[in-house]
């Protein structure tokens, strides 16, 4: 019965540890930004994509010998 009692203070510890941490991090405001998350994804990609498909057409362009005016 005594360790039922120890493993719930300890379990009760933990949890005020965890909400005293949340409750830091949010006032520090850690979850302020919350769009632009989200959004900047879609945006690298264009950039890499861009980035992929000049490479791909110089390298086309030197395997067969031709160059663009």
């Amino acid at each position: 019965m005594g360790m039922i009692y120890i493993m719930l203070i300890v379990s009760l510890v933990i949890a005020v540890f965890f909400l005293v941490t949340f409750f830091w991090a949010t006032k520090s405001g850690q979850f302020d930004e919350d769009y632009a998350p989200s959004v900047r994804i879609l945006f690298d990609d264009d950039k890499n994509l861009n980035a992929n498909q000049n490479t791909n057409k110089n390298t086309k362009q030197e395997l067969d010998g031709t160059t663009e005016v």
